[in-house]
């Protein structure tokens, strides 16, 4: 999808064709100036999404680029993930020279993206596409490495989605929210909008807790399924409550994936049953949770190397290669460990 205003939640483009790196850039830099870039950073920014763009059109097929903004704190910065499904690189780091191609350019985009971004990091592997994250900040800005990274995308004709995706901290927990409004469209992302306030506004107690401050806080909306986790590395534990059609998984570090169990129901109607179960977390491991708009078949050791990866890139790729067109689509992705 494609527009003049970019939400918090972001604005996807399908690039086709040259013609969409003028959107994107002008949308970009709109973008920035929004959040208060200077001039020097937001021709920065520009040239970021340029080259992104520009290496959809001439390498990718069935180019995707989400641009959204991004924050910590008191700061904000923009974001832009870049995923195709396109012949991919065997060796990234000889992809990012300035000089390298494979295409007969001058090969320097990758290079100039990695020198203008605050943050960058990417995965590909030969026959299976690529996928890049570029967060662009202020040049004083200091923003940690995020330990969550997660993405949503619409149905397939609509403008909204009615899936969404929540992390906070609160007196020492790290929490973590998944929640698919029912039905699709604006009723759905107004239901997912609530709980999202909901879980921001609910206090400081176990994701059993938070689930039931969501269900008496939503009723006024169509409802949602929804599950809220909290990895604690201190004790090793994942702690875990799910209602509905939400599905999650603890990935060891070997690879082991470990489902985690959601209880049938409806957060908002119908009283749900609220059950807390915990799981082990062991060291490295990755929470990783999604909706029905991504098929559960999915295996992290498909993907040599990225589980080392960051959680936006995991989930990325998880998007790309496991969500569906006919159905709104989220994943978030976790470290264990912060």
């Amino acid at each position: 999808m494609t527009g003049d205003a970019v939400s918090d939640r972001g604005t996807w483009f399908r690039v086709e064709a040259g013609s969409t790196a003028s959107a994107v850039r002008r949308a970009a830099e709109r973008l920035g100036t929004e959040l208060g870039f200077s001039p020097a950073r937001t021709a920065d920014l520009a040239i970021v999404a340029a080259e992104l763009t520009s290496n959809l059109v001439k390498h990718a097929d069935d180019g995707m680029l989400l641009l959204r903004p991004v924050r910590a704190e008191r700061e904000a910065g923009v974001e832009l993930i870049a995923v195709d499904s396109g012949p991919g690189m065997a060796d990234l780091t000889v992809s990012s020279r300035d000089g390298h191609s494979t295409t007969g350019t001058l090969g320097i985009g990758l290079g100039a993206i990695a020198r203008q971004a605050t943050w960058f990091d990417a995965y590909s592997r030969p026959g299976r596409g690529t996928v890049l994250a570029v967060q662009v900040w202020q040049p004083d800005a200091r923003p940690g490495p995020p330990w969550v990274g997660a993405l949503t995308r619409p149905l397939t004709g609509e403008s909204v989605s009615g899936d969404g995706y929540a992390s906070r901290v609160v007196e020492g927990r790290r929490q973590l929210l998944v929640c698919d409004g029912l039905g699709h469209g604006p009723l759905a992302a107004g239901a997912t909008g609530a709980a999202i306030d909901a879980f921001h506004r609910a206090p400081a107690a176990s994701p059993a807790a938070v689930v039931q401050h969501i269900h008496r806080s939503i009723g006024h909306t169509r409802g949602a399924a929804l599950a809220v986790a909290e990895p604690d590395p201190t004790t090793g534990v994942l702690r875990y409550a799910g209602v509905g059609n939400i599905a999650g998984a603890v990935v060891a570090a070997d690879g082991r994936r470990r489902g985690l169990v959601s209880l049938p129901g409806i957060v908002g109607h119908q009283r749900p049953v609220v059950r807390e179960y915990d799981y082990p977390l062991p060291p490295d491991s990755l929470v990783v949770m999604h909706s029905d708009g991504v098929v559960d078949r999915w295996q992290l050791d498909d993907y040599p190397g990225l589980a080392g990866r960051s959680p936006l890139v995991v989930a990325a790729t998880v998007l790309r290669d496991a969500g569906i067109r006919r159905d709104d689509t989220c994943v978030l992705v976790a470290r264990g460990e912060p």
